[in-house]
């Protein structure tokens, strides 16, 4: 049984006649999202049984990929921040024939030579089951070919219920999304939980666009226009929203009482400077490979500097220092390789602390070891250096060598005092935000990137995610330019 989608069948178990779902263009009630799926669940069960979904957050895209579910198919999100390489390549990839788009998105789709259809207002009866349904989604990808992770929807359904149970989730919850549904993580909070419990979510889509693209998007606006109880966090926007609370001497509104924060690590000098400013963050830990979650913080059970307890019905293991998960949501496999039957071993370094709670401590793939032989995971340092708002990403850099250095990428807002203020100045300001770590793990030396310059070259995704590997060899370069201007 797949509780997500049987909801939908029984009006009386989705809200009714209170709204379900609204965006930057209106609402609908949970009686309208039955009849929008049911109606789009006739013109989908024609189509292939792969179809790519492409366009904004919203209620479009929401009912969309559930009318998708309903009749079986798999869904393959298409981030609108992808190139058109990257799309073109998941299309590939995935065997994609067929994509259902978006009003605003049909210009792309058709550029793209699949069939389109576009998503309608159509409204229809209660809508049948159909088995097979999934999700392939494709990360972002350090070059410019993604790779797809499979999942059922039984699993996608697994998580969606156990995470709901995790953070209290209740139907008079009103959920902020600000994320773009590209990430899983945003579409099983944003849509799947609400679904499963009746309750209500609003998509903030301009401001999903723009943190997609990596554009400034103005945080504090959203929630206090709409006082939400909960949402989902990255860093750096939980940065952001810091920010933008003690430029103007605010207060987060006091209606939130949840709001999660992961998809890399967060300092604990970040999250203080939160809940000091009333938004309830607390940190969790996940990634795609085990659809989305698999520990977070709960509510009233927060411990600073931990993702919190495995989802009831995971398992987790330290094993070596490297994270091992084990349970009903570990991925299918990867899109044409071989079904993964053992335990993921995630390439995550962690360990429980006496309370038996998980602390993620980086990746066993990027540690550092310097000259002098000390051990660094960068993530510790770059969640510290990243809690200034005006960073928009950075990369730690040094084995093998005598001290640390650090690439700089500003935020829009931060580019011109990074850019301009005297070396001596930014080293002092690493310094203190580096202030919990030992001296051999503070960076002794830096150089800035302006962030249009950061992907023009290649150190930045699509989507903002930092290229480790491209860093080796553009910090040196970038040195060098430095001081050839300089002369």
């Amino acid at each position: 049984m797949v509780e997500l989608l049987d909801v939908l069948r029984e009006p009386s178990r989705s809200a009714c006649g209170r709204v379900a779902m609204s965006d930057d263009a209106g609402a609908i009630t949970g009686q309208e999202l039955i009849a929008r799926i049911a109606g789009l669940a006739e013109e989908f069960s024609e189509l292939p049984p792969v179809l790519g979904l492409l366009g904004a957050n919203g209620i479009d895209w929401a009912a969309a990929a559930l009318a998708a579910w309903m009749t079986g198919k798999t869904v393959v999100p298409m981030p609108t921040f992808f190139s058109r390489l990257q799309l073109e390549h998941v299309l590939r990839d995935a065997g994609v024939i067929h994509v259902i788009a978006t009003k605003e998105a049909a210009a792309t789709a058709a550029g793209l030579g699949v069939g389109i259809t576009a998503i309608s207002q159509r409204r229809g009866e209660t809508a049948s089951l159909a088995p097979g349904a999934g999700m392939i989604v494709y990360t972002s990808g350090s070059t410019g070919r993604p790779k797809g992770v499979r999942l059922r929807i039984e699993q996608i359904d697994w998580q969606a219920r156990a995470l709901g149970e995790a953070i209290e989730a209740c139907p008079t919850d009103l959920n902020l999304s600000l994320l773009p549904f590209a990430l899983l993580l945003e579409t099983i909070t944003a849509i799947c939980v609400p679904v499963l419990i009746g309750a209500r979510t609003h998509f903030a889509s301009a401001v999903a666009e723009n943190v997609g693209a990596g554009r400034p998007a103005d945080l504090l606006a959203a929630f206090e226009a709409l006082q939400p109880t909960t949402a989902v966090l990255v860093p750096q926007l939980l940065s952001g929203l810091v920010a933008q609370l003690q430029a103007r001497k605010g207060r987060a509104p006091a209606s939130l009482r949840f709001v999660a924060v992961g998809g890399a690590r967060v300092s604990e000098t970040l999250t203080a400077r939160a809940w000091e400013l009333g938004i309830p963050a607390h940190e969790g830990y996940g990634l795609t490979e085990c659809c989305s979650v698999v520990a977070v913080n709960r509510p009233g059970r927060r411990k600073a500097g931990t993702v919190g307890e495995p989802l009831s019905g995971i398992d987790v293991r330290i094993e070596n220092g490297e994270i091992v998960v084990s349970g009903p949501t570990v991925m299918e496999g990867y899109l044409h390789e071989p079904r993964v039957e053992a335990p993921w071993r995630t390439g995550d370094l962690g360990h429980r602390d006496d309370d038996g709670l998980i602390a993620v401590t980086g990746r066993k793939d990027n540690l550092l070891v310097t000259a002098a032989g000390r051990n660094i995971s960068p993530e510790w340092i770059e969640a510290m250096v990243m809690s200034d708002a005006r960073l928009a990403a950075c990369v730690l850099l040094g084995h093998g060598m005598s001290h640390l250095s650090v690439l700089l990428v500003p935020s829009l807002h931060g580019e011109e005092w990074l850019m301009e203020s005297p070396r001596a100045h930014i080293l002092l300001w690493l310094e203190r935000l580096c202030i919990d770590a030992p001296s051999y793990a503070v960076p002794k030396d830096f150089v800035v990137c302006p962030i249009a310059q950061a992907k023009r070259i290649g150190l930045l995704t699509s989507n903002g995610r930092v290229v480790r590997e491209a860093a080796l060899g553009i910090y040196p370069a970038l040195k060098l330019a430095r001081r050839s201007l300089a002369a």
